[in-house]
């Protein structure tokens, strides 16, 4: 059934909403932060190439994500749009090198889900661009044609997860001597189920063979419509995190924004973004969803009741105050159904998710965002069960940050969430504060995880100088932080969020963008 308020955004279709704002460029800033991304590329290509990850401090590389080159491929879009001609090639000719039909012998475990968005999206990315609006940079076509072809050894190489008995995936495929094997899982998330769609389906839509696309369809549907919905479904449209391989039935009822379940939604109104006409009933489970977060989820805390989280929650009668930094790409999404949908509600309610992950980053002395936190909610009972007060040791933190940062919860691993919703608040309204808040968030990072020859992860955001370094530099660094980061200071581009119903691309939640197949909206 359509809700009143998904009737109302139709009707208002008809005379949009939202008129395009207008943008402010920043040449400066775009320049800082293209001179991160040459350092880190730099770091990365001389110390572990064409390794996955680099380790910066102790000039070394790690293959956790196979060893096909992680941080190469999930760096080509960005490339792309900052136009790094040098760093552009040297990806491009990497990616005509791979084999995916083996993996390196430290990095034999394959994830179906980490693999389809950094390395399948790039790559997608990569020849939505090279065959657009970005032709100019790899003029050899038999490059260009041999990037779609790795996109389609590598889906065929996953596709054999697929072959279970409810047509659910199994997220782990295995390497060994005798080549691939499934994994042994019992279920699956719906993270790693509903976060594969976007991306097989482009590929069927570029290359006309609709068996990707279905594979993905069949798994998502039992997603769409939750086969036992007393147990997973314990609100309309919010769902439970685990489903079982064999039946497709949930196997829990928990759930939320975190990670785990996040991505699941993001793509709902993603999908509809990249093509409407098919994907109207992915709109209306997003629209239900997000019915529900605001209804049900939305939580003030009692020290700072002007900031708005999403609680997560364990079944329908028990919410848990607790959030984390990569629940905070929920303001952006938010304000992208607003802007596709027409309804400033939610917007405007995305706007409030976006205050209040903004504020999690300029209470803390780095002034970067935790990984995990937690508030007491304003509304319950101060003695529920569920609804416990800060640790004495963080009580005065919590009075003046309306949240506090569990033991362990202070890392900061160069996660993107909180600046991407940024940009998307800025692309739909123009308002340069969020431009600000993005460079400032980024010259904390800058100053707080630069690290040897590149950016570490580090250990505590409360700490100054960030409690010690873990020498990583993650894939998604290049994808998403420093895109995100580059975009909101950026001149207006075709491949740009925008709020005028003309978008023509659509992000994957790597932050990859990829060319609609609908008519724009």
């Amino acid at each position: 059934m359509v809700s009143s308020r998904f009737a109302g955004a139709i009707l208002a279709c008809a005379l949009p909403a939202f008129a395009q704002p207008s943008y402010v460029a920043h040449p400066d800033r775009q320049a800082a932060v293209k001179e991160a991304f040459q350092r880190s590329w730099d770091g990365y290509y001389q110390y572990a190439f064409p390794n996955d990850t680099l380790r910066p401090i102790s000039l070394t590389s790690e293959n956790d994500r196979n060893g096909w080159g992680a941080s190469a491929v999930d760096a080509i879009s960005t490339a792309l749009v900052m136009g790094n001609q040098e760093v552009i090639t040297q990806i491009v000719d990497h990616i005509q090198t791979i084999d995916f039909n083996a993996t390196s012998p430290d990095s034999e475990s394959v994830s179906v889900f980490e693999t389809t968005i950094r390395y399948l999206a790039g790559m997608l990315s990569a020849y939505d661009f090279l065959t657009g609006p970005l032709s100019e940079y790899v003029t050899d076509q038999a490059q260009v044609d041999k990037i779609l072809q790795q996109a389609i050894n590598l889906a065929d190489v996953l596709s054999v997860t697929f072959i279970t008995p409810s047509g659910v995936p199994i997220n782990t495929l295995n390497y060994g001597a005798d080549g691939y094997a499934v994994g042994d899982d019992t279920t699956n998330g719906i993270a790693t189920i509903g976060t594969l769609v976007l991306e097989w389906t482009h590929l069927s839509d570029i290359t006309g063979d609709d068996k990707y696309a279905k594979l993905t369809q069949v798994a998502e549907d039992y997603l769409l419509n939750v086969r036992n919905p007393d147990v997973g479904e314990p609100f309309p449209g919010l769902i439970g995190t685990d489903v079982n391989i064999t039946n497709g039935f949930f196997t829990d009822s928990s759930g939320g924004w975190n990670g785990g379940t996040d991505s699941f939604y993001e793509y709902l109104i993603k999908m509809f973004v990249y093509d409407q006409d098919r994907f109207s009933e992915y709109r209306d489970r997003w629209i239900a969803a997000a019915d529900s977060s605001i209804k049900y989820l939305a939580s003030h805390p009692t020290s700072r009741p002007e900031l708005t989280f999403l609680a997560a929650y364990d079944g329908p009668n028990d919410l848990e105050f607790v959030s984390t930094h990569l629940a905070c790409f929920d303001g952006g999404n938010f304000i992208l159904g607003g802007l596709t949908l027409d309804s400033q509600e939610y917007v405007d309610f995305g706007l409030e998710l976006v205050e209040a992950c903004h504020a999690t980053y300029t209470a803390t002395v780095t002034g970067i965002g935790p990984e995990v936190f937690y508030w007491q909610d304003n509304k319950l009972p101060s003695n529920a069960t569920n609804n416990s007060p800060p640790p004495t040791n963080s009580s005065a933190f919590y009075a003046t940050a309306g949240f506090w940062i569990p033991e362990g919860g202070g890392t900061y691993v160069l996660r993107p969430e909180v600046i991407e919703s940024f940009y998307y608040a800025y692309r739909a309204t123009g308002d340069t504060k969020y431009q600000d808040w993005a460079w400032q968030a980024f010259l904390n990072i800058n100053a707080t995880c630069s690290a040897g020859v590149g950016f570490s992860s580090i250990n505590d955001v409360n700490v100054a100088g960030g409690g010690g370094f873990t020498d990583f530099q993650e894939s998604f660094w290049f994808a998403e932080v420093l895109k995100y980061s580059y975009l909101i200071q950026a001149d207006d581009a075709e491949w740009q969020v925008n709020a005028g119903h003309d978008n023509k691309w659509v992000f994957n939640t790597e932050a990859h963008p990829l060319l609609v197949k609908g008519t724009p909206i």
